[in-house]
């Protein structure tokens, strides 16, 4: 009888700490910062990424900056104007000469931003 309440309570404190763990525990979320589309498209300017890695970044919803949701969904329309996933697949470019411009300039145009909060966040 004791080993039987020993092993039912060994049981029943591994089944409780599991449960605690999973009720206090969130569920983990990414979240898209400047940095990270920056390093995105210096990778496909360089012709260093492939659709898949792409599509996992740009075709996340970014929820907590409108700024940022604003770019991803430019970066995505410019993977619908100009993309060549099927070129990027053979280790060509992702994006046409026309579309690596114009994905240029959208990352030029974020690392000012980027800088230009920065520096006001850190003035104050």
């Amino acid at each position: 009888m004791a080993t039987y309440l020993l092993v039912f309570a060994v049981c029943l404190l591994v089944i409780g700490s599991t449960l605690g763990v999973l009720l206090l525990s969130r569920t983990p979320r990414y979240r898209t910062e400047p940095h990270d589309l920056l390093a995105l498209f210096d990778r496909a300017l360089n012709d260093q990424i492939g659709d898949t890695e792409w599509q996992t970044i740009v075709g996340y919803p970014i929820r907590h900056d409108a700024y940022l949701e604003s770019v991803r969904r430019r970066a995505q329309r410019l993977m619908e104007d100009h993309g060549r996933p099927w070129r990027a697949s053979r280790g060509g470019s992702l994006l046409s000469p026309e579309g690596k411009k114009e994905l240029s300039a959208l990352r030029d145009h974020l690392a000012a931003h980027t800088a230009l909060r920065e520096r006001r966040h850190d003035s104050r």
